[in-house]
């Protein structure tokens, strides 16, 4: 959304949605997802969430840290940034970051997990959307 507005509320995802109008046209309705805080995986900080309703069940998440402890993926997920960077280290002692647009599948639900840090500043935002049984890299 390019138009200025109030400070954005860290409990509230401020969106477009382009509907019908009465005449049958198009237009820009300007709507809010509510974001709670929810604790995404053992180990990792609350994050607020929202559910951006889908057939598949995507979330948005915002976080002012990324930062966690080991964990293992708490679902067979895409992660999408939107905004911010983070960098992930696997067990394997192995490193990659990762920023707006980069997709990363993380199918690790079993074992001892990865751990996430944020880079840069915050807020830190995200895309979590559940993968296919079948997809593994």
């Amino acid at each position: 959304m390019t138009a200025a507005g109030p400070a954005p509320r860290p409990d509230i995802l401020r969106y477009t949605a382009i509907v019908t109008g009465p005449d049958g046209g198009s237009r820009f309705a300007d709507a809010d997802l509510a974001l709670t805080a929810r604790e995404i995986a053992p180990g990792v900080p609350p994050m607020r969430v929202g559910g951006l309703p889908s057939a598949a069940g995507v979330a948005y998440v915002r976080s002012e840290f990324f930062d966690s402890a080991p964990h293992p993926a708490p679902a067979r997920q895409w992660v999408v940034m939107l905004r911010g960077t983070i960098e992930v280290t696997t067990t394997d002692g192995a490193r990659r970051r990762f920023g707006p647009g980069d997709p990363v599948l993380a199918v690790d639900v079993d074992g001892a997990g990865h751990s996430t840090a944020a880079v840069g500043e915050p807020p830190f935002e995200a895309l979590f959307i559940p993968a296919d049984s079948g997809v593994d890299s």
